[in-house]
């Protein structure tokens, strides 16, 4: 059971952002918890796709892939990690959040601009935890 965590204590999710982040999210008793490893914009058949917006549809659409394999959904999301490597991409990255992941029950997220990912092609890449 997941149960997201806003108390009055401190600071109230703003409201652009109330659809896809929760301070925190409490697990009680899974029965299974899916860890993943960091998705990227890479296709299916290898291909990077290019720029940030593919990329960050396609390592999306890979985090759904994993969470259909496994039999969970968005919903099971409890846990995000969002990697960037330009923070002028921070806006395009809520605007996909918001209309693709945005939830009455929002995952915790931390969101990262770093400088360098796995290869330098690479502009984003979503580390998702998941379970029921």
């Amino acid at each position: 059971m997941l149960k997201r965590l806003a108390p009055q204590t401190i600071r109230k999710v703003p409201e652009p952002f109330a659809k896809i982040y929760s301070h925190a999210v409490e697990i009680s008793a899974p029965k299974r918890l899916l860890f993943m490893s960091g998705q990227i914009g890479i296709a299916p058949d290898g291909m990077v796709l290019k720029g940030f917006e593919d990329q960050c549809n396609q390592a999306m659409a890979n985090v759904e892939a994993l969470l259909s394999d496994s039999g969970l959904t968005r919903e099971s999301i409890f846990r995000v990690t969002y990697y960037l490597t330009d923070a002028q991409d921070l806006a395009t990255l809520g605007r996909i959040r918001n209309a693709r992941w945005g939830s009455e029950q929002p995952p915790a997220v931390t969101t990262l601009v770093v400088a360098a990912l796995a290869a330098p092609e690479l502009q984003v890449e979503i580390e998702v935890v998941a379970g029921v």
